[in-house]
């Protein structure tokens, strides 16, 4: 299969003792701050863990995630809050916006910034396994299946938790519901592709695949759309994939549009289907040499050396050239002066989210553990004075070299 996805990188945050000296009374709320101390610290680990496989992000993020819901669910559950959502400062940085870090004292902002750390996790495992020389079949599901569980916590956290936030997010930010939107969908799109080199692979009709191209063209258009309003110096090079994977599947639906006309005996609009596919090929490859010149996060890459781009150039010209010579032998069909409209619509293999759910409160939050955190023991609060902004130090990702066929580094 051999893929190429554009990744952001891993958001980063400051350091969480969980020590609440004073307030935390008895062993029992003493084992939850450790527990929750540890956790956290066990969870970013993994998210550079080259041996991290999704068994075990969901035992860890887990883990973590039922800790934390004490901080935020009444143990009753009912409607209201845990009297220690707003007991800890939490500061993460932006996949887009450098590392001078967002900070609010909120646990519902912890569960969201790390649930989308947890998201990102999964769209780079998904990215290593699908740009592999020799993918299997299985590795190819668990691509798709990584990237379908992603846009199901991203679009979980835009619907259920984003609107709990005591303090919006700014313009820009990736707790922006529209970020959120472009990552749902960016997801959603990149496992179809997973879906189109399946069908090409298994040689399902022309029809399904020029269709399958055309839904996946959509949503990258939709999530360019989705940035469009973002200050171009930190959205620019994600905004040139996602027009560049627009363009490509484009082509694709074009190239194989025009396979089905062939079939159809239309030759002549199958030769102007190929004529524009060759138009948004090349729209591609222009793409790819700007967003490899292009600043900002991501890697830096040149997407058109890769194969699954070489493979569509190749199959773009061989089937052009073969309806142009079957017109001039057989058909003798006038080439429309139009591109014929692609209103082509997908029965099977469209891609949903996989629905998410954090999971639920640790049984070891008791009415008697949470009675044990004495919040009129704190210390006098100082959060008002101003402090200078922090740097928080970026996440070293794990260096993926290149397989020896693609031509880029894969994030």
């Amino acid at each position: 299969m051999t893929h190429w996805f554009h990744r952001n990188p891993l958001k980063a945050t400051a350091p969480v003792t969980f020590n609440y000296y004073g307030v935390a009374a008895g062993p029992a709320a003493s084992k939850i701050c450790s527990d929750l101390r540890s956790s956290r610290a066990r969870l970013l680990e993994l998210f550079t863990d080259l041996s991290c496989n999704p068994e075990m992000m969901k035992n860890a993020s887990d883990s973590y995630f039922s800790l934390l819901q004490g901080f935020i669910n009444s143990l009753d559950e009912s409607t209201q809050e845990s009297k220690l959502r707003y007991i800890q400062n939490f500061k993460w940085t932006d996949t887009l916006q450098g590392q001078v870090p967002s900070a609010q004292q909120d646990a519902v902002f912890e569960l969201i910034s790390m649930g989308f750390n947890v998201a990102l996790w999964y769209t780079k495992y998904a990215s290593r396994l699908a740009g592999k020389e020799n993918i299997t079949e299985d590795e190819a599901k668990e691509v798709h299946r990584s990237l379908k569980i992603a846009a199901g916590i991203f679009k979980h956290l835009k619907e259920s938790h984003i609107p709990k936030l005591i303090t919006p997010a700014e313009k820009g930010r990736d707790l922006e519901a529209r970020l959120l939107e472009a990552y749902v969908v960016q997801c959603q799109a990149e496992a179809q592709e997973v879906t189109i080199a399946r069908a090409i692979e298994l040689k399902h009709a022309p029809g399904l695949i020029a269709a399958l191209a055309y839904e996946t063209a959509n949503f990258y258009q939709k999530a360019d759309h989705t940035l469009s309003s973002l200050e171009p110096a930190y959205s620019a090079k994600w905004r040139k994939y996602l027009h560049l994977k627009m363009c490509f599947y484009t082509a694709y639906a074009y190239c194989y549009h025009g396979q089905t006309l062939l079939a159809g005996d239309k030759c002549g609009e199958a030769v102007r289907s190929l004529q524009e596919a060759e138009k948004f090929y090349a729209k591609a490859e222009a793409l790819c040499k700007e967003y490899g010149e292009t600043k900002g996060p991501g890697p830096t890459v040149k997407p058109s050396g890769h194969l699954f781009f070489r493979k569509l150039g190749n199959l773009v010209k061989n089937t052009l050239e073969k309806c142009q010579r079957e017109n001039g032998f057989i058909y003798f069909q006038k080439i429309p002066t139009e591109a014929p409209q692609l209103e082509l619509k997908a029965n099977y293999g469209l891609v949903e989210p996989v629905p998410f759910e954090f999971p639920p409160t640790s049984a070891h939050w008791t009415p008697d553990t949470l009675a044990a955190f004495d919040l009129t023991k704190r210390p006098k609060d100082d959060s008002t004075k101003p402090r200078p902004e922090e740097v928080v130090k970026p996440v070293k990702e794990p260096d993926i070299k290149p397989q020896k066929d693609t031509g880029c580094y894969i994030s």
